[in-house]
């Protein structure tokens, strides 16, 4: 039976259409321009004799008006093309349901063919953990209004290809759908003012509310069924997902993030949470009408009795409303005290763990009544959420920067006498530990008096983190993670506030994990002198012992790549992870590592469970953890089909992942490839620091790409650079790749990579080797191929034009001519013709590329004006977003 009435060059061509319509509709001068542009720029793609100067023409003779309805027009057509493609991947998980290469169907079949019996299936399953990470780093560029606008298109889209229809239905759809295309074109896209933390929290929320909370029964029902399909006694599924978040919480580089917007965020996300287990809770008030003259009860009765105990009044309403059903009183009381959680009245839980546990008792009685499917059905998806959203949604990590912390324990021990920012670095770490261990404060961190404005914020927020933990529970917001950690005392003073605050109260207890962020080269080569110093620690190995000795260490992709380039950068990582993993084996210590992905392939970006595979076998303990951020998270989750195919990857890469580390030995890297990478990175990273620091670079950056209008955008609440001043090393990863993928150029992702092979002067066939036996290698290569593929240099040979003539000359052909070289060496060691090797991908980018050319005109032409008027700035920033939407990506 076929499941679907449509194709994407069907919705592609008609969304196409409906969006013509409007346009012609609205701005018919902008209409002929566009359709001008669309011409020529399909008609030069396809090798006819138009070039970039006619579409160039076609662009600068509209008026400034039509030159925004231009910009408009493009941008409107990708955002529609993206939810057509979107509606394709649907179909495609759809027709192909169980028998993809990547779901949990074809990991539990690995794992059996692999000889793996249930009870060593059910010890990968103790040890798999897969925490997403959602950040609010400034890399959403729509407005929420045009999402919700697009939510809805996408919707009617699933209608149109899923639903049989009659005419008369197929008609009021399209209706609805031309409806609110129009709405899309007449709704502003840029933002007005820029985001708040508050804002980005809630957005991020959204996601997590609606189809995370969705989609997490579907992904454990998934795997239980493939269990039960390979084992005649199939293991127990354990809690395998949770999710965190930084929306709020994240203070490094934002100002703008304080105590208050971190006690909303809190606040906010358990009221939602409580929302959403009161509408499951109303579901099972429906579902569970059992006569408890025709259904035996049986182990619910203690239950029921425990709630005439604990909250009597409750239980008493429920009993006269449901005298007969003894489901149904439960379900009552619970739903009763989920209400009451923030509540004046009494009766609330108190925790997740007492909601769980009346969770599994609904379960376990329904099942022992022989209900068997209203338990699946109906209870298990409510376990399993509480089990994963407990009464916080998604727990919080604090996060600031080191510096913060070290001038905030200066400052406020200064006060106290004491010469924090005279000490040595060993001064200082025997300082901390004794200042941890000792029963009595040093320091109040409610006292303001004589403190700058900046260490008093920090210390609010170690004193407010006491208080969440006590009102929304330590589970809540129990990690703090600190950027550019280079020493051990980086640390400990994070230690030495919580401290103080009574959050960490060693020997006996610590509320919070404490991670630091390794980024720098210099940190990373040093991650033994940082970490062995703490494992040795006194006060770090107790708050260890009292986090059940686990470190989490987070590894920084962005800042690295921008650092050092994208092969150099890939492989201090891949390294630094080896070298951290032996550090804590060799002090007992579990290591989880929390990689710091961005969306873009050069901030570690690119499919997900590729990378989980690709990484070191010693590395993968089976927990692990990763940020997602921004547009990713739009594309990850915004659709709860897609949502549970990604969550399926995820795992099944890990489980995987673990089956091999606990079953194969790691074999060591042979010494030739290892020889050859050193080669290479080093090259690598000669040829990237080599254009970085070559006299004018910075300006040359300034003039060739949009960063100022970037910068400008209102996407995020964050400032774009850590500085008031114009440099590489300031300027946040995020804008520096949004501003080269503007470009077409997009050099964060392949530059140093040709420099790197091409000083390889042994045998090719090695490299070949490499690439097909070392999955470290093969990854790293092909998403270098990715960004070659999705890179023009014609289009960002017009950027580089906007460049002043000696500028221009000094970098361009430099740039160009790594670009050429690493695509010859890719090509040559993966042994393709095409840097694509994914017919649905290249397909994609041959659709979108002759209409993101007319706004790469667009967007040079008005970036060569000195005398932009407000049409031209709103136009210019519409092409920005075009792009971004063409390009599906910002940074």
């Amino acid at each position: 039976m076929e499941l679907h009435a449509r194709d994407v060059r069907e919705d592609v061509r008609e969304v196409g259409a409906a969006l013509g319509d409007v346009v012609r509709a609205h701005a018919p001068d902008a209409y002929e321009s566009v359709e001008a542009a669309r011409t020529t720029a399909i008609e030069r793609r396809e090798g006819g004799n138009a070039g970039r100067q006619a579409l160039r023409e076609t662009v600068e003779s509209a008026s400034p008006a039509a030159r925004a309805d231009f910009a408009r027009a493009f941008t409107d057509y990708f955002e529609l093309v993206n939810l057509a493609e979107e509606r394709e991947r649907v179909r495609a998980l759809r027709r192909s349901e169980g028998t993809v290469e990547d779901s949990l169907v074809a990991a539990v079949e690995s794992l059996a063919e692999d000889g793996a019996t249930a009870d060593d299936v059910a010890e990968v399953l103790a040890d798999v953990r897969v925490v997403p990470t959602f950040t609010a780093h400034p890399t959403e560029a729509r407005r929420k209004t045009v999402k919700a606008t697009l939510n809805r298109v996408s919707d009617l889209l699933a209608d149109l290809d899923e639903r049989r229809l009659t005419d008369a239905e197929r008609r009021r759809l399209w209706r609805r759908l031309d409806a609110n295309v129009e709405s899309l074109w007449t709704t502003r896209h840029v933002r007005e003012r820029q985001p708040t933390p508050f804002d980005e929290a809630r957005d991020v929320q959204w996601y997590l509310a609606n189809a995370v909370f969705d989609v997490v029964p579907e992904v454990y029902d998934a795997l239980e069924t493939a269990l039960a399909d390979a084992y005649d006694d199939p293991p127990a599924v354990p809690q395998l997902l949770a999710f965190r978040s930084w929306a709020g919480s994240d203070r490094d580089g934002n100002p703008y993030v304080t105590t208050e917007t971190t006690e909303r965020v809190l606040e906010r996300q358990r009221r939602l949470v409580c929302e959403r287990y009161a509408d499951d809770l109303g579901d099972l008030l429906a579902a569970l009408s059992m006569d408890g003259d025709r259904v035996e009860s049986g182990t619910l009765d203690a239950s029921l009795a425990a709630d005439r105990d604990a909250v009597p009044t409750v239980a008493a309403d429920a009993a006269e409303r449901y005298p007969d059903e003894p489901f149904r009183r439960k379900v009552a009381t619970m739903r009763e005290r989920v209400r009451r959680i923030d509540d004046v009245r009494p009766g609330g839980y108190d925790d997740a763990v007492d909601l769980f546990a009346d969770a599994r008792a609904l379960a376990d009685a329904l099942r022992e009544a022989g209900l068997d499917d209203l338990a699946s059905v109906h209870a298990d998806p409510f376990v399993r959420r509480v089990e994963t959203f407990g009464l916080h949604l998604a727990a919080l990590d604090l996060r600031d920067h080191r510096e913060k912390h070290t001038a905030a324990v200066s400052a406020a021990l200064e006060r106290e006498g004491i010469d924090y920012a005279g000490m040595s670095e060993d001064e200082r770490v025997e300082f901390l530990t004794e200042a941890t261990l000792q029963d009595e404060p040093v320091v109040d961190l409610t006292d303001a008096e004589g403190l700058d404005d900046e260490t008093v914020r920090v210390l609010e927020r170690f004193d407010a983190l006491a208080d969440w933990q006590a009102e929304y529970g330590a589970d809540a917001i129990d990690a703090y993670c600190i950027s550019m950690t280079e020493r051990p005392s980086h640390v400990l003073e994070v230690v030495f506030l919580a401290s103080q605050a009574g959050v960490v109260s060693l020997p006996d207890h610590s509320g919070l994990d404490v991670v630091p962020l390794l980024e720098t080269k210099s940190a990373l080569s040093n991650a033994r002198d940082i970490l062995g110093t703490l494992f040795e620690n006194d006060a770090y190995g107790a708050l260890l012992d009292a986090r059940d000795g686990s470190q989490e260490v987070m590894l920084g992709y962005s800042d690295s790549n921008k650092e050092n380039g994208f092969l150099a950068a890939n492989w201090e990582l891949d390294r630094a992870q080896r070298r951290l993993a032996a550090i804590c084996e060799d002090f007992g210590v579990d290591v989880r590592f929390f990689h710091g992905r961005g969306g873009s392939i050069s901030r570690g970006g690119g499919p997900m469970n590729e990378a989980l595979l690709a990484l070191p076998k010693e590395t993968v303990t089976g927990e692990v953890k990763f940020t997602q951020q921004g547009e990713s998270i739009a594309e990850t989750y915004g659709n709860r089909r897609v949502a549970e195919r990604e969550l399926e990857q995820m795992l099944n890469a890990q489980l995987r992942a673990r089956w091999t580390a606990a079953t194969e030995a790691d074999p060591a890297v042979p010494e030739a490839w290892v020889a050859a990478m050193e080669t290479m990175a080093g090259a690598a990273r000669d040829a990237y620091r080599d254009l970085l620091d070559t006299d004018g670079f910075v300006s040359y950056f300034e003039a060739a790409t949009p960063i100022e209008v970037v910068e400008n955008l209102n996407l995020g609440s964050r400032p774009a650079s850590r500085s008031d001043e114009r440099a590489v090393e300031d300027l946040r990863a995020i804008p520096w790749v949004f501003s080269w993928t503007q470009t077409r150029c997009i050099l964060p992702g392949w530059y140093g990579l040709g420099a790197g092979l091409d000083a390889f002067d042994g045998d090719p066939d090695l490299l070949r080797e490499m690439y097909e036996e070392w999955p470290f290698f093969r990854t790293t290569v092909d998403a270098a191929a990715l960004s070659l593929a999705r890179s023009e240099m014609d289009v960002a040979a017009e950027y580089a034009g906007l460049a002043p003539d000696d500028l221009r000359e000094r970098f361009f052909p430099r740039i160009e001519g790594e670009y050429d070289r690493a695509v010859e060496h890719v090509l040559d060691v993966t042994g393709r013709e095409d840097l694509v090797d994914r017919p649905w991908l290249r397909e994609s980018l041959d659709r979108r590329n002759p209409y993101v050319d007319p706004l790469n005109a667009l967007q040079v032409a008005l970036l060569g004006r000195d005398d932009r008027s407000p049409e031209d700035e709103r136009a210019l920033r519409l092409s920005v977003m075009g792009v971004a939407a063409g390009m599906q990506d910002t940074g």
